[in-house]
């Protein structure tokens, strides 16, 4: 009885010894032999998943059962946040494992998941689905087995520059530039480095050096970066490359570094002086500088249309390339809507009559107040070192006559007034002939007195006053 009673307590504690160890194992489908097969995860890379990313699972199947199994079948049954990755297998086999298997013997699968990129931080379950067989023939027995292992996830840390504020910048002169830095990841970033450098040295900061720090920055978070910046005076106009880097701190407080690259372009716009040169025969002559820090392709000036000057012949000249500091000049058949070529409004043909005088300040005193609050417009044209086509307009101030007549020379004296000068010409003429009279009498009076000298006997006219 004593032995029954105890063969009997042996064979129920083996039993609940199974339905214990297959309660450890999360449970079975169909038959029950949870102690033949043991299902362990030996690594995972990356150690915790991060999102976005593929995480392999390393497997050990192990039989820790008395029979030999065979069909063993080992399968992934993902859940979000993790999903199938494109290529790989979610079941894998082994055809035999022998019985009373150590560590060493067991069989080894590798398993490769996709972690969504949406995922939060945290500790996420992944079942695990054994089948095998055991016995032989008819008497094989297919058994079931499921088991919950935990995959922990960590926020991924990432950092992008976004944006930059600017796209080109000029020559020689201060100017902002702004870059904008996102957390993109799904963790916060600490300590972050933010520098930038130009290898050829040709733009660099002004007021501080090319690093800034943040000691702190949320998931999807943003912060502006800002620089004053200038591009060496000698440079050349192109695309400059910038060199971008970013380094933080991950929630482990590894170290990370993130570079990349930004252009700038350098160069752009330019400035001109446009002064009155000369007059010539009617034509004005413009003197056109670039006085900016870029140059300036196929610079074309004109003279638009205006109500106060008007343009016989062409209106618009081509004078090719300026480089910065260089000048060129541009003429044209520029006249005053009211009078004459070059401007002049009350000049006389050669040989009339001198106007009169009244009329003639009424003439100048018009003429000068148009001139003095109706400069000339000038329209330059040009395309910078973009590519892109630009338009100045500039205003130049034509020069008077004493009078107060307008000249496209600025003065008076030269061809553009030769109508004033001929006006003038008979008084002129009198006062010539009136100085020749003056000299002949001189002469004549004095050999008068020369021979009167000689016929009393002396040599010289003085002679005779001794």
């Amino acid at each position: 009885m004593r032995k029954f009673s105890l063969l009997t307590f042996l064979l129920l504690l083996s039993t609940f010894l199974c339905l214990g160890v297959g309660t450890a194992f999360g449970g079975s489908n169909g038959n029950i032999n949870s102690a033949a097969v043991q299902v362990n995860v030996t690594n995972q890379n990356p150690d915790t998943a991060r999102p976005g990313e593929p995480v392999e699972l390393t497997l050990s199947v192990q039989n820790i059962g008395n029979d030999d199994l065979k069909d063993i079948k080992v399968a992934l049954n993902p859940e979000y946040p993790f999903s199938k990755l494109s290529g790989e297998d979610l079941e894998k086999s082994i055809s035999y494992l022998n019985a009373r298997q150590d560590d060493d013997d067991a069989g080894v699968l590798k398993f490769k998941l996709m972690t969504d990129a949406n995922a939060s931080e945290g500790t996420y379950d992944l079942d695990i689905v054994t089948t095998y067989k055991s016995g032989s023939g008819s008497s094989a027995t297919t058994y079931t087995t499921k088991q919950t292992v935990p995959i922990e996830v960590q926020g991924k840390e990432y950092a992008q520059v976004v944006t930059v504020s600017k796209a080109d910048i000029d020559i020689a002169k201060e100017e902002p530039l702004e870059f904008i830095v996102t957390n993109t990841g799904a963790s916060p970033l600490k300590n972050l480095v933010f520098s930038w450098t130009d290898p050829k040295g040709v733009v660099l900061p002004v007021y501080s050096d090319n690093t800034k720090y943040i000691k702190y920055l949320e998931a999807g978070q943003s912060v502006k970066v800002d620089y004053t910046v200038m591009a060496d005076v000698s440079a050349s106009p192109g695309l400059y490359t910038l060199n971008v880097n970013l380094s933080y701190e991950n929630s482990d407080s590894n170290s990370k570094n993130i570079q990349t690259t930004a252009g700038l372009f350098v160069g752009g716009v330019t400035d001109f002086d446009v002064s009155f040169s000369e007059s010539s025969a009617g034509e004005t002559s413009l003197s056109v500088a670039n006085v900016g820090n870029n140059i300036a392709y196929a610079v074309k000036v004109s003279i638009p249309d205006q109500d106060e000057y008007k343009v016989s012949g062409s209106s618009s000249t081509i004078v090719g390339n300026l480089e910065k500091g260089d000048y060129t000049i541009a003429s044209f058949n520029v006249a005053n809507s009211q009078g004459d070529a070059g401007g002049n409004t009350t000049g006389n043909s050669p040989g009339t009559t001198p106007p009169d005088s009244s009329q003639a300040g009424a003439n100048g005193a018009s003429s000068n107040s148009m001139n003095s609050s109706n400069p000339l417009k000038v329209q330059i044209e040009y395309t910078n070192a973009k590519g892109e086509r630009e338009t100045v307009t500039k205003e130049v101030n034509l020069g008077t006559t004493t009078s107060g007549n307008m000249t496209a020379a600025g003065g008076s004296g030269g061809p553009g007034n030769s109508a004033g000068v001929g006006s003038y010409l008979p008084y002129i003429g009198l006062i010539i002939i009136a100085g020749g009279a003056f000299v002949y009498r001189k002469k004549i009076h004095e050999k008068i007195q020369t021979m009167k000298a000689k016929k009393a006997g002396y040599k010289k006219p003085e002679d005779q006053k001794n």
